[in-house]
């Protein structure tokens, strides 16, 4: 009897230490993977990308949510710097929803514009702060040499070709909670409405959410560039990611690259958590995108 009681206690301690030793490499996995930065790399080719496009490098930077890399984010610039892309794009939610005046967004732009030709565009969490802090957010990311793409479009140049970048942002009532009562849809006639029509170019989309991948895609985008979902918050292997901001489960959009025929989307783990955020096996991303004419 004594045999027995010794034999199942060391089975309930090694079954304890089993369970000790997922929980720490659990929390360490967290706090790790919640501060380092990682970089994904992609390769777009089309037949619509000039040549002299070719080697072309944009940066991707989406949900900062004002967190801090190293002291006045010196990790994060330093990053920026080595990539050193042709242009960068910050795709929404830079900034917290709440308690948040954007003075650790407006200081990461402050270094990043002054190297690099850089466009902004709003997130859900700009919205939510109001009108008069989006006015005063984009006057003052333009004084230190960010330019605002809501709902406008411009022309990346490169020698004597150039390809349309559109940026866009739609109201708060396209960024639908599963649960909520009333659905709304973003079609096409509203991207028209926001942006017009889409040039008979190469097009890229620098917008928040990419739920209407479709919806882009037929508008006119021949690449989507995205965030909002946080990869998901939590990812498993063979899975993905786990929940989105919009209390979903298992969001089809969730990180990567995405395909609708010809048409493609990236989409940004990003950076930060925002207000009662996590991640779990899903560390800080920055995306980086080469350009190649097929």
């Amino acid at each position: 009897m004594n045999e027995y009681k010794r034999s199942f206690s060391k089975k309930i301690s090694k079954i304890l230490a089993i369970i000790l030793v997922f929980l720490v490499f659990v929390t360490a996995s967290v706090a790790v993977g919640n501060t380092l930065i990682t970089e994904s790399h992609y390769v777009i080719e089309s037949g619509k990308i000039p040549t002299e496009f070719s080697g072309y490098k944009m940066l991707l930077v989406t949900d900062f949510h004002s967190a801090e890399f190293g002291i006045d984010n010196s990790r994060l610039v330093r990053k920026i710097k080595e990539v050193n892309p042709d242009v960068v794009l910050l795709g929404g939610d830079m900034v917290n929803s709440q308690e948040d005046d954007g003075a650790v967004f407006l200081s990461l732009c402050d270094r990043i514009a002054s190297d690099f030709e850089t466009y902004y565009i709003f997130g859900n969490h700009e919205l939510i702060q109001g009108e008069d802090f989006c006015h005063s957010l984009e006057s003052k990311l333009q004084n230190v040499g960010v330019n605002c793409l809501n709902n406008k479009s411009t022309t990346l140049k490169k020698g004597n070709s150039e390809i349309s970048l559109y940026g866009l942002w739609f109201n708060l009532r396209y960024y639908q909670s599963a649960d909520a009562e009333e659905k709304y849809d973003f079609e096409i006639s509203s991207a028209e409405t926001l942006l017009g029509k889409s040039s008979d170019g190469f097009n890229i989309l620098l917008t928040h959410s990419p739920t209407y991948f479709d919806t882009y895609s037929e508008w006119g985008a021949d690449l989507t560039l995205a965030g909002h979902m946080h990869g998901g918050m939590i990812r498993l292997p063979f899975s993905g990611g786990v929940f989105s901001p919009e209390k979903d489960f298992f969001p089809e959009y969730d990180a990567g690259l995405f395909e609708n025929g010809e048409n493609k989307m990236i989409v940004s783990r990003g950076l930060g958590n925002g207000h009662a955020g996590f991640r779990v096996f899903n560390p800080p991303e920055i995306v980086i995108i080469e350009l190649k004419s097929d």
